[in-house]
């Protein structure tokens, strides 16, 4: 069958006109750019970037493994999805990333806070949405803690998406694949006066899954305005809205707490209902930053920023075994059955509403005492998040079976949803100070410290306040670098971080308790090369500790309780090579070794066995390479590997280790003057099956297959 374009790609067509008669004025314009902020217009310029949490100084320079991710490189792999996302450095992986829903992924074997976790041009966003890529010029990843840029926060890390910024510009991107989906994107800027510029980004999206009834769609516009208001002053604005609409697949559990799955059909929707609607996500994220420079040596720094998820939650969902006979025996009810059965739960929660606010300012400046300068950083911040959803249902509708060839229908569930209740409202009120001393031309300390200020009440469904916490805690932050040249930096720093205590599950004794933040601590040593002007070399030592959390086995009506017992500690060596081997190879090859096991938990059983969903190695490479008798020809290759996942806290089961290919040619050439590039791409080439994620939600675990091989092909058109 064709596939059929959505409205919002017809609706593009007319755009397209106009913004080719845009081009009145006369490419004068473009001598007023030099006065503008381009970021990431390369990989080599991507590199110079800063991290504002470090105060001033380029990523090479920064006390900190920090990964980006350009945006020729989301190009060139054709990165749409989060999860795709995480295939670029070892040190990422996915964390409970279902198909159909919003994706969540774990940096050094630490799931990211979904309300801390991922910023946008460096402020807060809801982690619970479908995150576009469109108009995005780069993506940085800042690996371990970082309690100094973004408050109570996972030592993993975060994600900040950087905008792109006006531009002369005019791109139209098609694309379809192997499965019948069909993509449109296009992407006009223009700068309309020396001083003011403009740049749009349109996306629609007909997404046609692997998994079976699970197709849906997408549409996506954003908007950034750069404005120099003055010789010294400038403001950027940001806003972008996305609407999604996909039927969300469950994933499967271990079978019986003690095998996995085996002949599994990837293709298949768990519980699958006729009736089942899909989960509909709109989301609204919206910034503004004003930069004014005293002069040379001091700059003041506003922004203020609006994020919202509202999420119409439908599922027909495949969970446990509370109601099977096969269960009755003994075998955990949290699990699928020994047999492969499992309880079938209409799941329903509209308006399920998420918003992060946050407002900061920061004074930055430069000034000498004797022999000995600083580069000072001065800031406050406030942060809200808050969580609204109505009373859900989740009702028992029925039973399935993972070998069911259809899967058994069953009426819905007659229950209503309830009354709609402000399930979190969280304030976050930070001081925070960063003082780089050169000590001398080689040497350099840091000292950073933040003072956060929080409050948070939590309320049950039923409106019954659950939690109330009050907490003033203060996080240090110190590193000592040296700089043997302007290639070379070492580094080794100390910081302290801060993360909220997780929530029970239903299946233990006290079901629903939140336990107590928890306090990290990180100790680090890295050594940054820039072995050519275009090639960066990277290698980190790290250890973070973080008290643990978990269903401890006991005697209480549940088997279960949840509590705070002992620590989690993560060690690992990561290795990088960004950049380009000659003029015509890029090279983007990553190795994460990571020792991640609790110690002290009060259940020996537990004690020194890897962390589930923590492979104790992750690889990846990403070569590209001109060639040398059709320079219009780029061929594409990849390759990502993970030894075996741990799918239990024993140590007692693991996913199988896997690798995984990829393969794509480009060819770029002009037509009646215009750049079209033309790509095409196969990924997991030898259509490999694995366990890609095993991953919580909720303090349950699941396993979600990888996706199998798929053809793409993309047209990108400068008009």
């Amino acid at each position: 069958m064709t596939p059929k374009l959505s409205p919002l790609l017809l609706a593009l067509l007319p755009l397209l006109a106009n913004a080719q008669s845009t081009d009145e004025q006369p490419q004068q314009q473009p001598t007023q750019l030099p006065a503008v902020k381009v970021t990431g217009q390369s990989e080599a310029t991507s590199r110079q970037q800063r991290i504002d949490a470090w105060g001033i100084a380029s990523l090479h320079d920064t006390p900190a493994a920090i990964s980006v991710i350009g945006r020729d490189r989301i190009e060139a792999r054709q990165i749409r999805t989060l999860s795709e996302l995480a295939h670029e450095d070892a040190s990422l992986g996915d964390n409970y990333a279902p198909v159909g829903y919003y994706q969540n992924i774990a940096i050094r074997g630490y799931a990211l806070d979904l309300g801390t976790g991922y910023r946008i041009n460096n402020l807060a966003m809801t982690g619970e949405q479908p995150i576009a890529l469109e108009d995005k010029q780069q993506v940085e990843v800042l690996k371990g803690l970082a309690g100094l840029s973004a408050g109570v926060m996972e030592p993993g890390g975060v994600v900040n998406f950087v905008s792109k910024r006006p531009d002369n510009v005019r791109t139209l991107t098609l694309g379809v694949d192997s499965r019948g989906s069909t993509y449109a994107a296009l992407d006009v800027g223009t700068w309309l006066s020396p001083r003011f510029g403009l740049r749009a980004n349109i996306a629609g999206e007909d997404m046609h899954s692997f998994v079976d009834h699970a197709n849906g769609h997408r549409a996506f516009f954003a908007v950034a305005a750069d404005w120099k208001i003055s010789d010294t002053t400038t403001l950027e604005l940001d806003l972008d809205h996305l609407d999604s609409a996909q039927r969300s697949a469950s994933g499967y559990m271990l079978l019986g707490g003690t095998q996995f799955p085996q002949h599994v059909d990837r293709h298949a929707m768990l519980g699958y209902q006729p009736w089942q609607k899909p989960v509909a996500i709109r989301a609204d994220n919206a910034s503004a930053r004003l930069r004014h420079a005293f002069n040379e040596d001091w700059i003041l720094q506003l922004a203020l920023g609006r994020s919202r998820s509202v999420i119409d939650d439908n599922v027909a969902f495949a969970y446990g075994c509370w109601y099977v006979t096969a269960c009755s025996s003994g075998s955990p009810h949290n699990y699928f059955a020994p047999d492969g059965s499992f309880d079938i739960y209409d799941y329903r929660n509209p308006g399920d509403t998420r918003t992060s606010d946050e407002a900061r300012v920061t004074l930055e400046g430069r000034f000498n005492t004797g022999n000995i300068g600083h580069s000072l950083t001065l800031g406050a911040s406030a942060f809200h998040r808050g969580i609204n959803r109505h009373w859900h249902v989740n009702d028992y509708i029925g039973t399935g079976n993972i070998n069911d060839p259809t899967p058994p229908v069953f009426d819905p569930s007659p229950k209503q949803i309830g009354p709609r209740v402000q399930r979190l409202n969280s304030w976050q009120r930070s001081l925070f100070a960063m003082d780089r001393v050169s000590l001398d031309e080689h040497w350099q300390l840091l000292l950073g410290v933040r003072h956060v200020d929080l409050g948070e009440q939590a309320r049950s469904k039923k409106n019954v306040l659950e939690r109330d916490t009050h907490l003033h805690t203060t996080l240090p932050q110190v590193a000592l670098l040296w700089q043997q040249s302007d290639a070379i930096t070492a580094y080794v720093s100390y910081s302290e971080g801060l993360s909220l205590g997780q929530q029970a599950p239903s299946w233990t004794s006290n079901d629903g308790d939140t336990l107590a933040p928890r306090r990290s601590r990180q100790v680090e040593a890295g050594i940054k090369y820039r072995w050519t002007p275009r090639l960066d070399l990277d290698a980190t030592l790290f250890r973070i500790h973080q008290p643990y959390q978990y269903a401890q086995p006991d005697t209480s009506w549940a088997g279960f309780t949840f509590v705070q017992h002992g620590e989690e500690v993560h060690t690992g060596l990561e290795l990088s090579a960004n950049g380009r081997v000659g003029e015509s190879t890029g090279l983007h090859a990553s190795l994460a070794l990571t020792r991640a096991h609790a110690q002290g938990t009060g259940t020996p059983a537990y004690d020194g066995h890897q962390v589930v969903n923590v492979p104790r190695l992750r690889a990846s490479l990403q070569l590209d390479h001109q060639l040398p008798f059709l320079p219009q020809v780029t061929v594409f290759g990849g390759w990502r590997y993970a030894s075996a996942n741990p799918a239990t806290p024993n140590g007692a089961l693991s996913a199988p280790a896997y690798s995984v290919f990829d393969l794509g040619l480009r060819h770029d050439g002009v037509v009646n003057g215009h750049d079209v590039s033309t790509q095409v791409g196969i990924d997991n080439l030898f259509n490999r099956f694995y366990w890609r994620d095993t991953g919580s939600s909720q303090g349950d675990n699941y396993l979600f297959p990888g996706t199998p091989r798929l053809l793409r092909l993309t047209v990108r058109v400068s008009l």
